[in-house]
């Protein structure tokens, strides 16, 4: 169940088998809690949208993952209940049972990344805070970074880091992997050298950095398989 997670107040939710430990499908329930709707449908016509259906897909894919939401996203439990009361006030969540780790217990490469997103912010308000802390964490996970965000395709992940961290993103000239690229700068902000091949186009790595970030998404791959496994669906509390 999500209440190992994160508690509901007014609604009863029934999850897949399986779920409670980040089981296939319960990425889709839970954004569909979140927001009332399908991922495949969602609504980023606006900003302000285009935020929610973001937040709703990070969220969603670290409840895949299985584990406390707010860890898997890099948030305290403070912020986890801000970004669920100002975002998402009628999905009536909760965090639940979660203690904070402090700055030291942080893993030092998610630092760095968080703090490299954060000197590059060009948004105002909390989502582009909370946003810094998510992708960094979530840059930590082992696939392509739009899929462990969650998110339908690469270019929602250049949306939004062009959204709210702009003089960053606009200096991934070449559409570097965004992953690569973050420690790229890193590198360069530090004055080391990543690569030993001068020029890219020359290096045997090439692909590692520069190849093809296109496929299904998490998300609808989850929905196919529980299209065609014919699993229950979640209670719609509104």
């Amino acid at each position: 169940m999500i209440a190992a997670q994160a508690s509901t107040t007014e609604a009863t939710v029934r999850l897949p088998a399986g779920s409670d430990t980040g089981g296939p499908h319960a990425g889709i329930e839970f954004y569909r809690l979140l927001t009332g709707r399908d991922p495949a449908e969602a609504d980023i016509s606006t900003d302000d949208d285009f935020d929610r259906h973001v937040l709703a897909s990070i969220l969603a894919a670290a409840v895949m993952d299985g584990g406390p939401i707010a860890e898997r996203v890099g948030l305290s439990e403070q912020e986890f209940n801000n970004l669920l009361t100002g975002h998402f006030p009628s999905a009536t969540l909760r965090a639940f049972a979660w203690i904070p780790k402090s700055t030291s217990e942080i893993d030092d490469e998610t630092i760095m990344v968080r703090d490299l997103l954060l000197a590059q912010r060009s948004s105002d308000g909390e989502v582009g805070h909370w946003l810094a802390a998510m992708v960094a964490r979530r840059a930590m996970e082992p696939n392509h970074l739009w899929e462990d965000l969650g998110l339908r395709e690469r270019a929602e992940l250049s949306r939004l880091l062009t959204r709210h961290f702009a003089p960053l993103a606009t200096r991934n000239t070449r559409n570097m992997r965004w992953k690569r690229f973050f420690y790229r700068m890193l590198c360069e902000d530090d004055g080391f050298v990543m690569c030993t091949t001068p020029v890219c186009t020359e290096c045997n790595d090439f692909a590692l950095c520069f190849g093809e970030e296109s496929g299904e998404s998490r998300m609808a791959e989850r929905r196919r398989e529980f299209l065609r496994g014919g699993g229950d669906h979640i209670d719609d509390p509104r």
